[in-house]
């Protein structure tokens, strides 16, 4: 591996630490208290600001801020940190929060997230891996995305809210309720749940038994005349040998505002 590559335009802090390999294009920006991992790369006019820590091989691309202060209006500039994995992409005009003292003091950001333009994450979120922010995706301060699920374009999601694994929320969707894992959430008239999310579900390599299983006990949430406890309670007499329907089940009973149905 080179050694960091600067563009003689770029503003680098003399207390920033950047990997071998690490290229930081014209214009861009490398705070107070960042540190980069190998292999990141900064195009033209990218800030990335600290206290932050980025892993190997993650790509900043022009006009996103990614490390900014919380938009909270308790923060005083008190400590708090970004904390990233690796392979992160971060497309044009992202945001990203530091965290705030009161939900902790840290954001964190897990591996092979893929953030397109105009997405935001707020303060103190913690974002899983291998998610997908489609333009426009918007998360209040204290949000939970678990791994793989896809927030669709122009989705805002209320704070302290969490998104199950493999989960699929369509375009426009306001999310203020948890949304279940492995399900496709979208707002038509009003904002429900259509079922798994299937094709999603197909891609991830899931298999007919465990597509089956899940889709049983979706039948069981949304489509009998059963309460959510009533349907909970089929679910484990009936599908409890499905790992996938007990982290379903285990979710649901752990929502605190509520679950999409």
């Amino acid at each position: 591996m080179t050694k960091a590559e600067i563009h003689p335009q770029a503003t680098v802090a003399e207390s920033a630490r950047l990997g071998k390999g690490v290229r930081v294009g014209a214009f861009a920006v490398v705070g107070d208290g960042v540190e980069l991992g190998e292999g990141c790369l900064l195009h033209s006019h990218a800030v990335v600001n600290g206290p932050s820590r980025f892993g190997k091989n993650n790509v900043f691309h022009g006009f996103c801020v990614i490390g900014g202060d919380p938009q909270d209006y308790t923060f005083r500039g008190e400590r708090a940190e970004l904390i990233a994995g690796e392979g992160n992409i971060f497309r044009e005009y992202v945001t990203v929060s530091r965290g705030t003292e009161k939900g902790g003091g840290k954001t964190c950001l897990g591996d092979d997230n893929f953030f397109l333009a105009y997405s935001h994450v707020g303060h103190d979120c913690r974002i899983g891996s291998h998610t997908l922010f489609v333009n426009g995706a918007t998360l209040a301060g204290h949000v939970t995305v678990e791994d793989f699920a896809t927030i669709g374009a122009f989705c805002p999601v209320h704070q302290f809210c969490r998104i199950g694994r493999y989960a699929y929320i369509g375009a426009s969707t306001v999310i203020t309720q948890d949304v279940p894992p492995f399900s496709k959430v979208v707002t038509e008239r009003e904002t429900r749940s259509y079922g798994i999310n299937t094709i999603g579900l197909e891609r991830k390599g899931f298999s007919p038994e465990r597509l089956q299983a899940l889709k049983g006990a979706f039948r069981l949430l949304l489509r009998s005349k059963l309460n959510t406890s009533q349907a909970l309670v089929e679910m484990k007499k009936k599908l409890n040998e499905s790992s996938d329907v007990r982290e379903l089940i285990q979710f649901i009973e752990s929502a605190e505002r509520g679950i999409v149905k």
